[in-house]
């Protein structure tokens, strides 16, 4: 289980610093990217497939990891046992909850929950950065600031970190 304390090495961090296959366009989102290398997560498509890397990839498709989450559903109402889970911001009409789909819209975000914190990969920094969930829903203007909850996927493919 990730813990405040790895959470927090991730802070101030580039893309460049995580990713060990080199995979930086600067014009990419890489909120997943962050999440899927952090919790080694390698479906879907990865940076190693995009750069030929050496070491194991992590997902880069946040529909991807959206579509992996065991259990998705609105910020509001994540159960409090939840204490560990993943947050997507973006507009709520864009998310299907009973079918686990995300259109393919530029405004979304994800990040890591744990301990009252978000975890994500902010493009405008170009770091990790850790937000309270109020400050996470600024990630967009509404109506593209709907928050929703993902339990982390536990039985899919591991990139070993």
């Amino acid at each position: 289980m990730i813990t405040q304390f790895d959470l927090d090495n991730y802070v101030g961090k580039s893309i460049g610093d995580i990713c060990q296959n080199g995979y930086t366009p600067l014009a990419d989102n890489h909120s997943a990217h962050f999440v899927c290398h952090v919790l080694g997560y390698s479906f879907g498509i990865t940076c190693q497939m995009l750069r030929g890397g050496k070491v194991p990839g992590a997902a880069l498709r946040l529909n991807d990891v959206y579509r992996q989450c065991p259990s998705v559903g609105a910020w509001s109402l994540r159960p409090a046992s939840l204490q560990t889970c993943l947050v997507f911001v973006l507009g709520a009409s864009t998310a299907s909850l009973g079918g686990r789909a995300m259109a393919n819209m530029p405004r979304r975000h994800v990040g890591i929950f744990a301990q009252g914190f978000i975890w994500h990969y902010s493009s405008r920094f170009g770091q990790v950065v850790r937000h309270t969930p109020s400050q996470f829903a600024q990630q967009y203007p509404p109506p593209h600031n709907t928050m929703f909850y993902g339990s982390l996927p536990s039985n899919v493919p591991r990139s070993g970190r």
